[in-house]
């Protein structure tokens, strides 16, 4: 059977790609951003975590016990990356995207510069908001409202009973980790520190943007009670936060040890969690490199 045989059934799009994969296996490489790409409603999960190019053996494992998460996850992917080019739009580079790539952003990513660090926040934040959305509209089987807020709690207005759907970020965050980290945990060299580094600010840039949502109840809208949940806020609040650590970023190398990251620069302070880190400076996007085929 030819390969063009093989790959009738699947979607224009999928079948494009596996088309180079299996061609030309040594001069391209995939990311599970690719799933970002694919329309997944009629991409049955099978296919998906059999075939789509760039995932290792834990995603695969993770998407064929979750086939409902694919659907927001892949969501999450183009919350990334529609955020990263809005953002980048009027930048040298601007988030552009490969078409018929498996690896969506071209082998530009391969460098572990200050724009890998965000399209790794950007698309880590995005996953964890997707999902989160998709529990607190009970779209999801394994998960719902944020159960740990219950009971009574506290603002600057006084005493309220924790009600409504808290959006469970906790679980958005754990599944974003495991799935999105197992790649660079199966190498954890410097590359892959980055990479788990800018994941972990993009989880923590969805936490810090909420609000805490309330609703009235007394007499004539007397509010002698209150009933309040946590909500995440809009995404582009949180792009626009990891815009500005993506100004700021920190540029690393590991440590003897080989176990951590550290400072190039001394007299550089040293990032928190939240802030983005990079190990080489950018190219100059105006200068062809034949070599990541810009």
């Amino acid at each position: 059977m030819r390969v063009h045989d093989k790959l009738s059934p699947l979607p224009h799009e999928l079948r494009a790609v596996l088309l180079l994969v299996l061609l030309f296996p040594g001069q391209t490489f995939g990311t599970w951003w690719f799933i970002s790409q694919l329309n997944l409603h009629t991409l049955g999960a099978g296919v998906l975590c059999d075939t789509i190019p760039g995932l290792v053996g834990r995603q695969r494992r993770l998407c064929r016990m979750h086939p409902e998460i694919m659907l927001p996850l892949g969501e999450g992917a183009r919350m990334g990356v529609e955020e990263c080019q809005h953002h980048f739009r009027n930048h040298r580079w601007n988030c552009s995207t490969v078409s018929r790539d498996a690896s969506l952003f071209g082998r530009v990513m391969l460098k572990g510069s200050r724009e890998a660090a965000f399209v790794y926040a950007i698309s880590s934040a995005g996953v964890v908001y997707a999902i989160t959305r998709a529990c607190s509209r009970g779209h999801l089987l394994d998960c719902g409202c944020d159960p740990s807020r219950r009971g009574s709690g506290r603002d600057k207005r006084g005493v309220f009973d924790w009600g409504g759907c808290s959006d469970n970020v906790r679980y958005g965050s754990s599944f974003s980790r495991s799935f999105i980290d197992a790649k660079e945990r199966r190498q954890r060299d410097a590359r892959a520190l980055m990479n788990l580094h800018n994941n972990r600010a993009g989880r923590k840039a969805v936490k810090k943007f909420r609000k805490l949502q309330c609703k009235c109840h007394g007499v004539s809208g007397s509010c002698t009670l209150r009933t309040c949940w946590l909500a995440m806020m809009e995404f582009r609040l949180v792009a626009a936060h990891l815009k500005m650590r993506y100004n700021g970023a920190t540029q690393v190398m590991m440590t003897q040890k080989g176990d951590n990251l550290r400072v190039v620069d001394r007299n550089h302070k040293r990032p928190t969690r939240s802030d983005l880190v990079y190990l080489e400076s950018s190219p100059d996007y105006c200068v062809q490199d034949p070599i990541v085929g810009r």
